[in-house]
């Protein structure tokens, strides 16, 4: 799922990897951290062509951060750099945030 922001805030046009989804927004939505749509999917812009994003795949919740890239036709394709994370190695993540943010911090 990719949303375009403009200066006025999202696009009301959902576009799932390059191929626009005929859903509209309710509302124009101007400082939206999120959008949910297409059978629970969850996705979060954390950087420049990197999302994480919450969704079923064959059965099982997984949680992926994983860099995009642009094919030659405009699409939005997921590139290999990225990790998948059941919900249980998810939560471990989640108890070691505060040491990982003091590493962070003592660098």
């Amino acid at each position: 799922i990719f949303i375009s922001w403009s200066k006025s805030g999202i696009s009301n046009a959902l576009i799932f990897f390059g191929r626009p989804i005929k859903k509209k927004l309710k509302k124009p939505v101007t400082q939206a951290k999120y959008v949910k749509y297409l059978k629970d999917i969850l996705v979060l812009q954390i950087g420049k062509m990197r999302y994480v994003s919450v969704r079923d795949f064959k059965g099982k919740v997984l949680i992926d951060i994983r860099e995009y890239w642009m094919d030659q036709e405009g699409e939005m394709k997921p590139g290999r750099k990225g990790i998948s994370l059941n919900p249980e190695q998810w939560n471990q993540l989640k108890e070691q945030i505060s040491d990982i943010d003091d590493a962070v911090r003592k660098l």
